[in-house]
């Protein structure tokens, strides 16, 4: 069975912002690139809660969706 939650996401390394985001430290998730269960995502307010892992290819998806600005606010 493939992993979908990470109990501690603080205990990983290599978080990053999308290059979207603001430094005001508002709303924000953060990803991890290379965990090979799939894509990591985490809350950035929250670094010590948990992360959902999802699919790389779902994922994959969900991006380009919000891109493409398929996703309403």
């Amino acid at each position: 069975m493939t992993e979908r939650i990470i109990p501690n996401a603080a205990a990983l390394t290599g978080w990053r912002k999308s290059s979207y985001s603001s430094g005001d430290g508002g709303s924000c998730i953060e990803v991890l690139d290379g965990y090979p269960s799939g894509i990591p995502v985490r809350d950035s307010k929250a670094p010590h809660d948990p992360a959902l892992v999802f699919p790389a290819a779902g994922w994959s998806s969900f991006v380009t969706a919000v891109k493409d600005g398929e996703l309403p606010a």
